[in-house]
């Protein structure tokens, strides 16, 4: 398995060990949370995933949040790991 560097933008004074988690096999029969971050035209890019994930067998849940300039609220975070098991965050300009 090669290695792979992601870099956290949370501004951590220090560096935070995650392990990755296994990808699931396959998509069909599990639902994923779509988040919309709320910057101009993501809403597009998300229906477009949309139509390829319900294409796929996989159940879609839609998520927004209020402002791309803030992480999301801890509530709505809550509420997306508790009801989807992978999560696509999109965002475009």
């Amino acid at each position: 398995m090669s290695t792979r560097t992601i870099l956290d933008p949370t501004g951590e004074r220090s560096l935070a060990e995650r392990a990755r988690l296994a990808r699931p096999v396959s998509l069909e029969g599990v639902t994923v949370g779509l988040l919309d971050i709320s910057k101009p035209r993501g809403n597009v890019f998300l229906d477009r995933i949309e139509q390829r994930l319900t294409g796929i067998g996989a159940n879609v849940k839609r998520y927004k949040k209020p402002t791309f300039a803030k992480p999301a609220p801890v509530d709505l975070r809550h509420e997306i790991a508790m009801e989807c098991q992978v999560v696509i965050e999109a965002l475009a300009d």
